[in-house]
């Protein structure tokens, strides 16, 4: 599928008025009034975005206001939008400020910036993540819907670890970076912090196009089935928590819950991705960074702060035959890392390996910026996708992700797969405490019709991925077809006393209902009977009706049980309830 986006940048919009940053850091500048472009107001234009506020990361250029890319000497009035600013402005998004950030995105810890260092939104001793800290602080904290960050050796997936949220890093080209004030431009991303994956798809429906003024901007096509429901990822054979043993039982409870979701763990030599990462900093590489900034850094040294200013200079002392060798070498790693990926349909890693306070990393500012980035460095350098989604709470109140990484061009899969494990996790959007919402279908993917000498059954329970007894479809043979929901006439109640909990679906008078979440399945006939006779009373399968107005089998309830259950149907669906429960144990 070639994904390419033709659309019409004219605009006729003026920013509104800048005001002063927040106390909390996350904010360089914000609009008094949110900005919208003149065709928000036109009725005949689509506009997918509508209703949804956004930030960008002050790297990014918008129209009449400074770019300072945390540094004030540095500073201009950009006088256009960058691309996929605008994009997302023609889309209906509305604009309301720029923020923080590591200055020129040189870090992962979010302290690095003379407007403050930005705060975790669960603990403020804490460091957010960086580069990107503000934008994903805004998302966590619920000051925004979404964000823009960068992504070049994990900026777009620690802050989002560390803060309870989604950061979708797309792959290489995806986005233009015209109007991106580059770290390393031939690897950067522009990446997608929101609270749900189906949020982030979203935005990035609408951020894709391809660009002949960006430099690295490809054209490419995206794998359009998902997963197969028995998948295998791989697990790094020596894994590195850095003595964080609440990070490291978190990483192997999601291991757990992805292979109760149908995965099979495969462990990986890890060498070549870790030696790929290690070539970001410690080879000609480097140099790409000086490059970016050369002629402003060669005037005013003095005005960068340390240790962006060591790490920018380390550029100046090579030659362009060390640049060679150290492309000629990460070439020869990819190939290694190439061979591993026969055997495996993804890799997991934790986002972060472990979560440092702000005291911690200005004393030790290099190397705990370094173990920051254990997972993630290697990522763009080899050309992949990546999503990290929120995995767990910690017992000490902190949060902890996961990062499911996949070849160039997976990101559809990647974000099928990583809406149903953050689902299956219970846990709220960011910061708010908001249950999460309903899983949508990710639109990238083909929905192939049910096969011949199978059935499509829906589940809207404890059948569900991440589920108890989601191993009774996985065992079956049985495939994922989409998430989807019923029409707006069903209500769904909690069956008291059930083991494991279960709910129970009845079809209601049309209007008097509501819209139900739930998964469609094909399962192979030849076990739909062995799977239908496992179904316990007063449970069986009717005939369903989606939201599109389709049929399916799926699962219904005896009128007769649901007297005494309680009615949940306002949570949308069986998750929500699920994660409202864990909540009010927590």
């Amino acid at each position: 599928m070639n994904i390419e986006l033709t659309l019409d940048f004219t605009v006729n919009a003026e920013p509104a008025t800048q005001v002063v940053a927040d106390p909390d850091c996350a904010w360089v500048s914000r609009l008094a009034v949110p900005w919208v472009t003149t065709e928000q107001t036109s009725a005949s234009v689509h506009q997918p975005l509508a209703g949804l506020r956004f930030a960008v990361k002050d790297n990014m250029d918008v129209a009449g206001s400074a770019t300072t890319a945390a540094c004030p000497a540095f500073s201009f009035e950009a006088a256009a939008n960058a691309q996929v600013v605008q994009q997302l402005l023609n889309a209906g998004a509305a604009l309301t400020g720029k923020t923080n950030l590591d200055q020129f995105a040189c870090g992962l810890n979010g302290t690095r910036s003379p407007f403050g260092a930005v705060p975790n939104a669960f603990n403020p001793a804490y460091v957010s993540g960086g580069s990107s800290s503000g934008s994903a602080y805004v998302v966590a904290s619920g000051q925004v819907d979404f964000s823009l960050g960068t992504d070049t050796a994990g900026s777009g997936r620690v802050p989002a670890g560390l803060n309870n949220i989604v950061g979708l890093k797309p792959s290489r080209g995806l986005i233009s970076t015209r109007g991106v004030l580059p770290a390393a431009q031939s690897v950067d991303c522009v990446s997608i912090f929101a609270c749900t994956v189906a949020t982030a798809v979203q935005v990035l429906e609408s951020a894709i196009g391809y660009d002949p003024l960006d430099a690295y901007s490809r054209q490419l096509t995206l794998a359009n089935t998902a997963f197969p429901a028995s998948f295998t990822f791989g697990v790094p054979d020596q894994l590195e928590f850095f003595g964080d043993t609440l990070a490291e039982a978190a990483f192997s409870e999601a291991v757990r819950r992805l292979e109760g979701m149908g995965g099979t763990a495969r462990r990986l030599d890890f060498a070549p991705f870790k030696q790929a990462a290690q070539l970001l900093y410690g080879s000609a590489l480097v140099a790409e960074r000086y490059a970016a900034i050369r002629p402003f850094f060669d005037a005013h040294e003095d005005q960068v702060i340390e240790p962006v200013r060591s790490i920018i200079a380390q550029g100046r002392q090579y030659s362009a035959a060390d640049l060679f060798d150290a492309q000629t070498q990460l070439k020869l790693l990819g190939q290694q890392a190439d061979a591993l990926w026969l055997g495996i349909d993804l890799l997991l890693v934790p986002t972060a390996p472990t979560h440092y306070s702000v005291a911690s990393m200005l004393q030790i500012p290099v190397e705990l910026n370094r173990r920051l980035g254990e997972y993630t460095n290697f990522v763009n350098l080899l050309d992949y996708a990546a999503l990290s989604v929120p995995s767990a709470m910690r017992s000490d109140g902190l949060p902890f992700g996961i990062t499911l990484i996949g070849r160039c061009g997976s990101d559809w899969q990647l974000a099928e797969l990583g809406q149903r494990y953050h689902h299956s996790t219970g846990l709220s959007q960011g910061a708010t405490g908001a249950p999460l919402p309903a899983p949508q279908p990710i639109k990238g993917l083909s929905v192939k019709a049910s096969t011949e000498g199978s059935v499509r059954v829906a589940v809207v329970g404890a059948h569900l991925s991440g589920m108890p007894f989601n191993s009774q479809l996985i065992e079956r043979g049985a495939t994922l077809v989409s998430t989807a929901s019923t029409a707006a006439d069903y209500r769904l109640y909690a069956l008291p006393g059930t083991t494991p909990p279960k709910p129970g679906l009845l079809r209601v008078a049309a209007g008097q209902g509501s819209a139900i979440a739930l998964e469609v399945w094909d399962m192979p006939l030849q076990h739909y009977g062995s799977f239908v006779a496992l179904i316990p009373a007063p449970l069986g399968i009717g005939t369903l009706t989606l939201a599109d107005g389709s049929r399916v089998q799926g699962f219904v309830c005896e009128p007769e049980a649901l007297y005494d259950a309680e009615d949940i149907s306002h949570w949308g669906g069986w998750r929500a309830y699920m994660a409202s429960l864990q909540a009010l144990t927590a």
